[in-house]
Formats: C-alpha cells, structure tokens, sequence
C-alpha cells in the first residue's frame, strides 16, 4: 500500500516546475514587448534591463520566478534534513543561497541599460550578483553530483553533471563566439541553473518523504 506524501513534497514540486514556467515566460514574453529583440544575439538580462520597454511585463514575471524558485529550494533545504548524505545536502544548501542572492541581488540591481554601460548599478548585476551566482552554481553543482554518485541517486548525479557542462558550455561559448549568437549560448547558462531547480522539485517530491 503506498503511503500518502506530505504536503510539503506536493509544494516543493509545483513550485520549482512553476519557477521553469515563469522564467520561460518571462523570456517570451519580455521579448515579445521588446521591440527589436534579437535573442540569438541579445542576453536573457537585457529584456529586465530599466530603460528596457519589457521591464516591466519581463521584470514582474522575473520576480514571481524567483520567488518560486527561492521557495523550492527552501522547502528541499527543510526536506533533505532527514538525509545523512552530507554531501549532497551542502550542495542543495549552496544552491538555496545562490538562488536567493540571484532573486535578491537582480531584482536590486538590474542592469541600466541593455548591455554594459558602466554605472556602478551595471557593476553589481555583472561583477558582483553574476560572480557570486555563477560561483556558487557551480560548486554546488559539484558538490551534488559527487553526493548523489555515492548514493542510490545516481540520475540525480548525471543531471547534476549534465547541468556543469551545460554551463560551462554557455560561459566559455558565450565569450568567445561572434555577437550575432551570443545569446544562444548565453541561455545554455541561465537555462541551465533554472531547469536543474525543477528537476531538485522533482527529486524532492518523489525521493524525500
């Protein structure tokens, strides 16, 4: 007889498949109102930049992303307390605090204008938000897949992996090819990060009770 999940592994799923549906929104979106929008070329921030014509529709929809994704990796952060897989718990735990500060730290300091302008507002969102986001990204990215490989979890490990690379992809992809696709590869980054918070939601509704 199978027994009833809490409803706690019921939130943590909706909200982190609802965080992938309002980031993808805004994206469309934003760019939708955003007349002259080239996403092949143009980054994802671009489109909640202030002098932007989407900001507001894309910075809205921006915002109930973060939210979603904040409060999926706090419900997991509550769940994976009853796990000894210390490992793979740091990791969840640094991936938490990376999505907080991405939540925080972009809804603060949206870039001024599309691209880099260098105002000390421009600064923050490239330098300091994005260096800590991508930092923290990819140490827990480690940190959970190495965690998971030594557990039954071994999926969670390849997606975990999977999502590295795909971020690495993006990094190095997005500073060295033409401008023209820039944002192609920029989107491996950002998409990357975003999608493995739902596939965490998964992972928590059906493997942690």
């Amino acid at each position: 007889m199978k027994t009833k999940k809490p409803l706690i592994n019921y939130l943590v799923l909706f909200s982190g498949i609802l965080s992938v549906a309002f980031y993808l929104l805004h994206d469309i979106i934003g760019a939708a109102n955003y007349p002259g929008y080239n996403w092949a070329s143009q980054a994802v921030s671009d489109l909640t930049a202030t002098d932007a014509p989407s900001f507001a529709i894309a910075g809205g929809l921006s915002h109930v992303y973060g939210i979603f994704s904040c409060l999926c990796c706090a419900l997991l952060c509550i769940l994976i307390q009853k796990t000894k897989k210390k490992t793979l718990r740091l990791g969840i735990y640094l991936f938490a605090i990376m999505n907080a500060i991405s939540a925080i730290g972009y809804s603060l300091f949206p870039l001024s204008s599309a691209g880099y302008d260098g105002s000390a507002q421009t600064f923050i969102h490239v330098y300091i938000v994005t260096t800590a986001v991508v930092l923290l990204s990819i140490i827990s990215l480690i940190l959970m897949s190495v965690g998971a490989f030594k557990t039954e979890h071994k999926a969670l490990c390849i997606l975990a992996v999977a999502a590295l690379v795909l971020m690495f992809v993006g990094a190095v992809g997005s500073g060295n090819v033409p401008k023209e696709i820039f944002g192609i590869f920029e989107r491996f980054s950002t998409y990357s990060a975003v999608t493995f918070t739902a596939i965490l939601g998964i992972y928590g509704f059906k493997e942690l009770q």
